[in-house]
């Protein structure tokens, strides 16, 4: 027969579960320290003293400090008081810590931790010890001491983990609290071994970060590391919840290949819902789907970003190279004016343009050393009437100008430089013609070099390779301008050409050999 008085089950919790949870939260015991440091950061400290050495870790605050009632709290597994108060009396900051088990995973890393706090006319100090604690069965009580207050102390709280299981190196400790911590706060310093713990600075190309939704702010800053700066390590960008780095993300750049390794940054987005690990974010949320779109739109911005700035790279690549080419095919032709289609240009005499002033023209205003003049080379707009055009209209009897050809721009990104033979000269545009294009063509004294092509685009990795071949195409088509009808002869004279044209560099090489 069942009787119907009412009976009950005790619900306990075995005290090796709550330290096994604390350490599955905390799998590397390094962020035990980073989770000391932001309880201090919760308890309005302005300033937090970390001391890593072999035999302990101390961290010291200069926060509102616990009473007796904040020592209960503190000890309140899984205690909701930051979810109810999520903002800091003082500088009503939001509250990071959630969960307030970090405390009891902080034996994986220590066989045992003090806790000393001060606030107001209270002191007092708690030791937990790991084994005396499981020894002592159901009894959940722990040794407190009160304590005659410091008052050079000050409020505050002081955590000492004693006899480490493991060493802590100063730099990792370092690492991960700039990561892990806000330190961008103000109000707020952290110290490791008296060394403040500042926030990481990259060069590079910075780009800002903005936007709103419907769940908050996503701010933050992207930056597009320089080509020597590239690298495998920290890959990603880190996404911050309350100033706290939660983990980093690719995005889309996982397809971008090596361009990934110049890009980092981080994105802050305080409404972002977290794991129970605070490893991860829910990503189902709507919050975080949210976020996702938002970041899209971000990374497509950031794509575009580097792509130009690639091409601003490259250009001044392709700038320095064709420049270096047209003063050697220049100094070729000095040496063979007989195979210069615009005729052999006279030695400059006194007040009269000559070789002494033929040179390269580029598209920057400056003067080059040699005496090589420099100017801008435009695009030709063949729409509007010329000068001779005009005076014919208005009855002038004044001989037409020889018509120019028109240089024709395929892409922004095109080089256009000058070689001057005098009043004449050649015009070399290096463009975007496709890969399927040709290598290069000639319409009137334009070369156009395509940058597509197969070959052109294997010999721009190395500078002299570079240099050579494009020295190489303007020679054949400047051969080709002398006597077209005559392919044979014109090969005959870029091959002498391009070996003038690199002479230098071969007595160089066999005077060091």
């Amino acid at each position: 027969m069942i009787s119907d008085e009412a009976s009950y089950l005790r619900i306990t919790v075995d005290k090796s579960h709550i330290i096994n949870i604390g350490e599955r939260l905390y799998e590397q015991s390094i962020e035990l320290i980073r989770e000391l440091v932001n309880n201090a950061y919760d308890a309005d400290a302005t300033r937090v003293d970390v001391t890593v050495s072999k035999k302990e870790i101390v961290v010291a605050d200069n926060g509102e400090g616990m009473d007796m009632e904040g020592l209960k709290q503190y000890f309140n597994v899984g205690s909701g008081e930051k979810l109810v108060n999520p903002l800091s009396p003082r500088f009503k900051r939001d509250r990071i810590g959630q969960f307030g088990i970090g405390k009891f995973a902080s034996l994986a890393a220590a066989s045992r931790f003090e806790i000393t706090t001060q606030k107001k006319d209270f002191r007092a100090r708690v030791v937990f010890d790991k084994a005396r604690w499981i020894e002592k069965g159901d009894s959940w009580r722990i040794p407190l001491a009160i304590l005659d207050t410091d008052p050079k102390r000050g409020d505050g709280t002081t955590v000492r983990l004693v006899d480490l299981r493991k060493a802590f190196r100063p730099e990792d400790v370092t690492q991960r609290i700039a990561e892990g911590v806000p330190i961008r706060a103000r109000d707020f310093s952290v110290y490791v071994n008296g060394y403040r713990v500042t926030p990481r600075t990259m060069t590079g190309n910075r780009i800002p970060v903005m936007h709103g939704n419907e769940f908050g702010i996503i701010h933050g800053e992207i930056v597009i590391l320089p080509a020597y700066r590239a690298s495998k390590d920290d890959m990603g960008i880190e996404i911050k919840v309350k100033g706290v780095t939660v983990r980093r993300e690719l995005f889309e750049m996982a397809s971008w290949g090596k361009a990934a390794t110049r890009i980092r940054g981080e994105i802050n987005a305080d409404f972002l819902p977290l794991t129970s690990d605070r490893s991860g974010f829910i990503e189902d949320s709507p919050q975080y789907k949210s976020f996702l779109k938002a970041m899209d739109k971000t990374m497509a911005e950031v794509r575009r970003a580097f792509k130009l700035l690639a091409s601003q790279n490259e250009n001044r690549k392709v700038n320095r190279a064709l420049k270096e080419a047209l003063q050697r095919v220049h100094q070729a032709l000095i040496l063979n004016p007989e195979f210069s289609p615009f005729g052999v240009v006279p030695l400059a005499e006194e007040g009269m343009r000559g070789a002494g002033e033929t040179g390269v023209e580029t598209p920057v205003k400056e003067k080059e050393p040699g005496g090589i003049e420099v100017e801008d080379v435009e695009e030709e707009n063949t729409s509007q009437p010329d000068e001779a055009d005009s005076a014919s209209e208005a009855g002038d009897e004044k001989p037409k100008k020889e018509s120019k050809p028109s240089l024709r721009i395929a892409t922004p990104n095109a080089v256009v430089k000058r070689l001057k033979f005098g009043d004449a000269g050649v015009t070399c545009c290096l463009d975007h013609l496709g890969e399927d294009g040709p290598e290069c063509m000639t319409e009137g004294t334009i070369v156009y070099i395509n940058r597509d092509h197969p070959l052109y685009k294997r010999e721009a990795r190395k500078k002299e390779a570079h240099v050579l071949n494009v020295a190489r195409l303007i020679t054949q088509e400047i051969s080709l301008m002398k006597d077209p009808e005559n392919p044979r002869e014109a090969y005959n004279r870029q091959s002498k050409l391009l070996r003038d044209a690199f002479k230098e560099d071969d007595h160089k090489k066999s005077d060091t050999g």
